[in-house]
């Protein structure tokens, strides 16, 4: 059953099973909303299991807290960051699993 988002609604008939599997690549997506307040969704994914660190950074490259920081098996994960306490600004936050290193900046607006 598909769904749009006014509520009308279809059904499909697959030819075969759905296997969504585990991913082909690492990946680090924008963070969403953005910009936010006072909470956002950073979601990732990992093709192989390993020690996965995300890390929030303020403009000035001053640590401000590990939003990820273990173990994880391959997969899709989402991370959630509360910056209640954090002053609005721009923020950049950066994964490290194995060898694969990426970076995204994100908005906090109070």
């Amino acid at each position: 059953k598909h769904t749009d988002f006014n509520g009308n609604y279809e059904y499909f008939n697959l030819s075969s099973e759905i296997n969504i599997g585990i991913p082909a690549e690492y990946s680090l997506s924008q963070n969403y909303p953005n910009p936010f307040n006072p909470t956002t969704s950073i979601d990732y994914q990992l093709p192989a299991d390993g020690i996965v660190s995300i890390i929030l950074y303020d403009i000035s490259g001053k640590e401000i807290t590990k939003l990820v920081n273990e173990v994880k098996t391959a997969g899709y994960y989402s991370a959630s960051l509360n910056a209640s306490s954090l002053s609005s600004g721009i923020y950049f936050y950066t994964i490290t699993a194995g060898n694969f290193v990426n970076t995204k900046k994100l908005m906090l607006v109070k």
